[in-house]
């Protein structure tokens, strides 16, 4: 591909964002300084109604800024004409969740739209251009929808069909706006992954506005996080979780964002000693918990005692009853508690 290298970033300057209404201007964020840079996958993050769609649309020069720049720094300094629309369309993509309004044509044709600020004043694809085409297809695995319409298509098919058209685009810089939005898991894990592979082996900067928290603490190599007071933190995952930043923002109740895990009262009289490890020890655990048992030492009312053999999985308690299940496990200790 002829993706261009001589862009780096993305570098926002006192940037604040909003919109006007009725003569009132309501500003989303203020004096934003942000770099976006390549090889690196960016997950921006917040309340829903935060301002990330807008934030997006800023970037992509889509919307103008209420103060402050976005500037597309090459080789260190800011581009004559970066901000001409030809400029922007040969470097920065953009994935937004407007519907697609001509829903009978194909995915090869809604891919070729990505060429289009390139073909100047004619309007034919060169061989280059099909090239490109076809390879952008190929590298998000959708050759067999290659002359299916877009009506024909599901939700995840067609985010798959508009990043390929962005990457078909060539751009260094790829902004997408909730790309996972209404997906299944298999789907949404599909496109995350997509995503980090094309910002690791292409060099690309890739922002990603998402809600999907899961997903992103485990893929985002950078977070941008909406903050309070119109504010975004930045950081990788690890540290904003460990610091507090994401419990101080979205105020979990019930939730422990260290843990991964949703806070379960215990509420029965027995306590549990579990011997295991792996996989096994920690969904029976999870389960127990659920359950409301509480947890102790060698002096609990109940030992049990995980026995895994290759795929065999056996629990033991108190070294009178074997068990075959989590569930047959739980019937028993609920059956000896009277519950």
């Amino acid at each position: 591909m002829t993706t261009t290298q001589d862009i780096l970033a993305i570098q926002t300057r006192d940037l604040s964002i909003g919109y006007q209404d009725n003569r009132v201007i309501n500003r989303l964020f203020e004096n934003l300084n942000l770099t976006l840079s390549p090889g690196a996958l960016t997950c921006f993050m917040g309340p829903n109604g935060i301002g990330k769609s807008t934030l997006i649309r800023t970037l992509a020069g889509l919307q103008k800024p209420i103060a402050g720049t976005v500037e597309y720094i090459f080789k260190g300094s800011p581009p004559e004409n970066s901000n001409s629309s030809i400029s922007l369309a040969k470097n920065v993509s953009v994935v937004l969740t407007d519907r697609i309004s001509t829903v009978n044509m194909n995915v090869y044709e809604l891919v070729s739209f990505g060429r289009y600020p390139y073909l100047g004043w004619g309007t034919r694809l060169s061989e280059e251009d099909k090239q490109i085409i076809q390879r952008s297809i190929d590298y998000v695995q959708i050759h067999h929808l290659r002359h299916s319409r877009i009506f024909e298509l599901s939700d995840g098919q067609l985010q798959m069909a508009m990043i390929a058209r962005a990457l078909a685009q060539d751009t260094p810089i790829v902004l997408l706006d909730e790309p996972t939005a209404h997906l299944d898991l298999n789907n949404r894990l599909e496109i995350m992954n997509l995503l980090r592979k094309l910002a690791r082996t292409m060099n690309k900067a890739i922002l990603v506005a998402t809600h999907e928290l899961d997903l992103a603490l485990q893929t985002a190599d950078i977070i941008w996080l909406a903050g309070f007071d119109r504010t975004i933190v930045t950081g990788i995952p690890e540290d904003l979780v460990l610091n507090g930043t994401f419990d101080n923002i979205f105020q979990f109740k019930g939730f422990d964002l260290k843990t991964g895990k949703i806070h379960h009262e215990a509420h029965r009289k027995q306590t549990i000693h579990i011997e295991g490890s792996g996989h096994n020890y920690l969904w029976t655990r999870n389960a127990l918990e659920r359950c409301g048992f509480s947890f102790g030492g060698e002096t609990a009312t109940h030992t049990i005692i995980i026995d895994s053999e290759g795929a065999t999985v056996q629990w033991r308690v108190d070294n009178s009853h074997r068990f075959n299940s989590i569930q047959a496990l739980i019937d028993h200790l609920l059956h000896q508690s009277g519950n």
